[in-house]
């Protein structure tokens, strides 16, 4: 009797979940024949991946150990894991799994194939109390195909003879597993109701009769024959776009042995790893993990070589073990913000050409608009759909920083200026305003989002300049100028009584609302508070304060020494810094909510937001950038003390006491995505600026232009989008709108009026500049528009008062 047939109405099993996002290792073989990416966590394999970065087919694959009078031990729960990597740089791990009650040992070598799809686990088991014989072994899997855990279809079957453990999902996407001496028993139930693990918690053996479990949450469960006369198996698991092709890639590794596999797996690692700047040169006294090289590895294994350019932001779904098959991406898909950190990663261990396939898939998924996807599958097709201008930007950055290095130059820079302009005109048009800040949230004036837009219309300038195209260049680096220019009327607020007390004359807010640009002040007004509660999803917003203001700094517009800037670190640190065993951290704003509830709970749509340490590397490369570098290279310690026990870093550390039960330490990895690639890049960006004495990815165009030469623009912008109610004095105002329009004003209450036509430039905005420069203070200028395509006038007067300072 097949399970089909004897589990009635419970047939699906229970709902799926994923699983750990602590995770100890990640890892894949550095081959284009190669379409497997893995996981560890808890001593064994979490969720591999297949055929492409983005398309998790497992849940978990661990073993269960049973012995006499109903001994029964779950690897993942009652080992303790040491995990170490073959060797340094090298993404294949040995792991040493001790029983807690010290009666075994598990010794496992996991690598993927480098020559076809399958993944190799090398096992011995080793009885500490009694004999092998005592025991018997379990493999038990969960195939999650493909992203999904329900809908799966597993079954014992076998592959030309050699008996295996199968599972096809969604597509026909399957998996194989098979096992040196084959299986001894073997069945596939579904989750909960006759998984091998329920069977032998009751049984204590596998039912021979539950051998197939259609379209639900199935589990694998198979034998390991410990009598076969070897304490050392070979388990693969082989992956195909069948179940036959699944079995061959399974039975083909099998029989060509785990050691010619493992030397050819570890000489690609060490061949591109020694390509590589020596960022890891010893310090005193030396690391007991060369955390250098577990970043490169960390920003390698993240990418497909079959699908050149990609890497995701994460191996990992946050929160995994709560989260079922509606949350479709995790962080396995590509951000092009996280992307772009990613390829700066590459380019400041020295691999330029890493980072220039990443440039050349950014344009290959670029928009029609030119703006990028806020994430996206790796073939460029959008999951969310929000729109993030520092996205939209850093792509421009990147080709920059490339042409900088010297790694794109010529025919080849020429082949990327479509790219860029059409980037640059996205800007422009729908700048300086945001929909979604660098955390996906509120919309406004962000001062991180406005520092990536002025300095990539920056870039973009001088790349449009290379090609002759002198107007656009001349154009981007006018609005760069006037958006500078206001980025204190928008997002700098003054000292109240709150902040009086730290001896402040103001600070940079987190993020304003759109409104201001109406003449409003950013110290007015409410910021939404995502993922809180609704009585706390409001805070005014003067009242939250981000590290993002550094960006500033970072990105060359406002000076490491800035009495502003300085005001406002002394703010984010009063609010936002939390202090640790292995030094400080930063949360990411006021009232985060992104996090575990206060309990330890997993974040569910609500929470507390928990520090983050790549922001203890953004602060240490301020610290460089203020010429502090024993700052920074504390808070380099800080960052790398955050990792998990193999390395990893996460996205966020648990900043309360230990709740065991739940596996929250204080200053360690919390429940979110762990590795987070973008902290990697930034210790890698770090090791770098530390190494040249200098912020390794600061843009020097801001630099120049506003720090050292202090320009400034000569005109104030006011368009639809961005309706400005001052101009300073002295200074002209330009109108940009999208059609032809004849702009009619006056600054004598229509006393009398003048007519400027507005002229298109190269960005197809048409741009009117009225001379406004010698009216006195407190002077009106109004105006109104007549669209000459339409042949009509708006019927609206708008309106600018002329101000002292900045308008």
């Amino acid at each position: 009797m097949t399970q089909d047939d004897a589990s009635g109405s419970n047939a699906g099993g229970i709902a799926p979940r994923w699983t750990s996002s602590a995770k100890s290792g990640v890892g894949t073989a550095l081959s284009s024949a190669c379409r497997i990416w893995f996981t560890l966590s808890h001593g064994i394999l979490n969720e591999v991946y297949f055929p492409r970065v983005d398309c998790a087919c497992t849940r978990d694959l661990g073993l269960i150990v049973t012995g006499p009078d109903g001994y029964f031990s779950e690897e993942k729960r009652d080992t303790e894991s040491i995990v170490t990597t073959i060797e340094d740089g090298v993404p294949a791990y040995r792991l040493v799994n001790t029983a807690l009650d010290g009666r075994y040992r598990i010794v496992k070598r996991i690598i993927v194939d480098p020559v076809r799809n399958s993944l190799l686990q090398q096992i011995s088991f080793e009885a500490l109390q009694g004999s092998v014989h005592d025991y018997r072994l379990y493999v038990l899997a969960a195939p999650h195909l493909v992203n999904a855990g329900s809908g799966n279809t597993g079954w014992v079957g076998d592959y030309k003879g050699t008996p295996m453990l199968f599972a096809t999902g969604k597509g026909g996407i399957s998996l194989a597993l098979a096992v040196s001496g084959g299986w001894r028993t073997a069945s596939a139930g579904y989750v909960g109701i006759s998984d091998g693990w329920r069977q032998l918690q009751e049984a204590g053996q596998l039912d021979p009769r539950i051998t197939r479990a259609a379209d639900g949450n199935v589990a694998l469960t198979g034998e390991i024959d410990l009598a076969a006369g070897s304490d050392t198996v070979l388990l693969s698991l082989g992956f195909g776009n069948r179940s036959e092709e699944a079995g061959y890639n399974a039975l083909a590794s099998l029989q060509a042995g785990y050691e010619d596999a493992e030397r050819s797996y570890v000489a690609d690692w060490r061949r591109w790893q020694s390509t590589l700047l020596a960022l890891d040169e010893p310090r005193a006294p030396p690391p007991e993990l060369n955390r250098y090289r577990i970043s490169t590895a960390v920003l390698a294994t993240h990418r497909p070589l079959s699908f050149e350019g990609p890497a995701v932001a994460s191996l990992s779904i946050p929160w995994g073990f709560a989260k079922g098959d509606e949350d479709l991406g995790g962080y396995h898909l590509v951000w092009p913000r996280d992307l772009v950190e990613t390829a700066g990663g590459f380019l400041a261990a020295g691999a330029p050409q890493d980072a220039l396939r990443i440039l050349a898939y950014l344009r290959t998924i670029q928009e029609a608009d030119g703006h990028w996807p806020q994430n996206a599958w790796l073939d460029g097709v959008p999951y969310w759909t929000g729109i993030q201008m520092d996205e939209c930007a850093f792509p421009i950055l990147l080709a920059d920083a490339l042409r900088r290095e010297g790694a794109l130059t010529g025919e080849a820079l020429l082949s990327y200026v479509s790219m860029v302009e059409r980037a640059a005109r996205y800007v422009v048009v729908n700048g300086p305003v945001t929909g979604e800040d660098r955390w996906e949230e509120d919309g406004g004036f962000s001062p991180f989002t406005l520092a990536v837009e002025i300095a990539a219309l920056l870039a973009a300038a001088d790349i449009l300049e290379i090609a002759g195209q002198d107007h656009n260049a001349d154009y981007l680096r006018q609005t760069a100028d006037a958006w500078n220019d206001q980025i204190e009327r928008w997002a700098y607020v003054g000292a109240d009584a709150a902040s009086a007390d730290l001896g402040v004359k103001g600070y940079y807010v987190r993020i304003a609302p759109p409104e201001i640009a109406d003449g409003a002040s950013p110290a007015d007004g409410f910021v939404p508070i995502k993922n809180r509660p609704l009585s706390e999803s409001f805070l005014p917003t003067a009242r939250v304060v981000s590290p993002d203001a550094l960006a500033l700094v970072r990105f060359g517009l406002r000076a490491a020494n800035d009495p502003r800037i300085l005001d406002t670190v002394r703010v984010i640190d009063a609010h936002l810094k939390c202090d640790l065993p292995q030094g400080p951290l930063w949360y990411r704003y006021t009232g985060d909510g992104y996090g575990e509830h206060a309990d330890g709970g997993p974040f569910d749509g609500i929470g507390i937001g928990r520090p983050w340490p790549l922001l203890a590397g953004e602060r240490a490369h301020y610290e460089l950038a203020a010429g502090r570098p024993k700052a920074a290279i504390a808070l380099l310690s800080a960052l790398e003390g955050s990792a998990g026990p193999g390395g990893l870093l996460p996205e966020q550390v648990w900043d309360q006491a230990d709740i065991p039960e739940r596996g929250l330490v204080f200053g360690e990895p919390s429940g979110s995505a762990m590795p987070l690639v973008w902290a990697h890049a930034e210790h890698i960006k770090l090791l770098r600026s530390l190494r040249d004495n200098a912020v390794f990815d600061m843009p020097p165009q801001g630099v120049e232009r506003y720090i050292k030469n202090k320009t400034t623009a000569p005109f104030v912008l006011w368009r639809f989008n961005n309706k400005t109610s001052r101009v300073s004095v002295g200074k002209r105002l330009r109108i940009e709108v999208m059609a032809r329009a004849v702009v009619r004003w006056s600054s004598d209450g229509w006393e009398s009026a003048s007519d400027t036509t507005t002229r298109q430039n190269g960005f197809g905005i048409d741009v009117a500049e009225l001379a406004t420069e010698r009216l006195p203070k407190g002077a009106v200028i109004a105006f109104t528009f007549y669209w000459s395509d339409t042949d009509h006038w708006e019927g609206e007067d708008f309106s600018v008062v002329v101000a002292d300072g900045d308008a």
